[in-house]
């Protein structure tokens, strides 16, 4: 630990389920920070028990992180040294401490960041699914028309997309996938590193008939699979063909371009030889 004049914020990762994926330096910080904020502290207290640490510990989660920050700031400022903890895997991922670690950074404050496992990393590993690139969307909303308008922004992304899901919400979230994105190649990942884990590569049409007979327990990281780019080409054309592209020349001239300039512009959007639009626009 460092002791300078103000304390330091380590975050710290812990495991999102086998608690032999603590790492030496994290056990090494719990032990000798001064206080550990935790997300749920009777989690916290479990892992801390198998470590046999035994430290003062303040409850820090997303409905009352608003009001903790400033105390937690006025701690460091006494010197105290603290370790931010998550109930699994790494803090401000999709967990609380963003709100906190940015005032830090905007003020200057020590932080140091204790690697750990994060299940987003872990499922996309072993899901076996397109890796190269991925974006992470955390948890959709729990509101049905936010999560729609949300999968059709995602719609023609042709990133592998990560989401994390609870168990009771997770039906829905496929049901909806389904009806705006279309059947598309899966990976149901859950209880990760735990004893019960699985993945399950399937589709979003043969997920939803064995969640609906079977059920499902335990939290879920969920891949899915991006739009090809071959099929995002197909698409582009068959909206570029519904354009009509005399009067996307004159609305580009109402813009601002000049004729030249808007039929250039149409006909690199649309793919095609510049003099196909001229002739088309003749009389413009």
């Amino acid at each position: 630990m460092q002791n300078n004049e103000r304390g330091v914020l380590y975050v710290v990762g812990t495991p999102i389920g086998n608690l032999k994926d603590i790492t030496l330096r994290a056990i090494e910080t719990l032990q000798n920070a001064d206080i550990i904020l935790a997300e749920d502290t009777r989690q916290t207290l479990k892992l801390l028990n198998h470590l046999n640490i035994s430290k003062s510990m303040i409850s820090y989660h997303r409905h009352n992180e608003a009001d903790k920050v400033q105390m937690v700031v006025s701690l460091l400022d006494e010197g105290k040294n603290i370790a931010l903890v998550s109930d699994a895997g790494m803090p401000i991922i999709s967990d609380p401490g963003q709100g906190l670690v940015r005032y830090l950074v905007e003020n200057e404050y020590k932080i140091e960041v204790i690697p750990g496992v994060t299940a987003l990393i872990t499922a996309i590993v072993r899901s076996g699914m397109d890796s190269t690139r991925f974006t992470f969307e955390g948890f959709l909303s729990v509101s049905k028309k936010q999560r729609i308008n949300r999968l059709k922004e995602l719609k023609n992304e042709i990133r592998t997309m990560i989401f994390y899901e609870a168990p009771h919400k997770i039906l829905y979230t496929l049901k909806d996938m389904y009806e705006v994105l279309g059947d598309r190649n899966i990976c149901i990942c859950r209880e990760l590193t735990k004893i019960h884990e699985e993945y399950k590569n399937t589709t979003f049409k043969e997920a939803i008939e064995i969640i609906e007979q079977n059920g499902i327990k335990g939290e879920i990281v969920l891949i899915v699979e991006g739009m090809s780019e071959i099929e995002l080409e197909e698409k582009r054309r068959e909206e570029l063909e519904k354009i009509d592209p005399v009067e996307l020349v004159k609305k580009y001239i109402e813009e601002g371009l000049d004729k030249k300039d808007a039929i250039k512009k149409v006909a690199k959007e649309m793919g095609v030889n510049k003099n196909e639009i001229y002739k088309q626009c003749i009389e413009l």
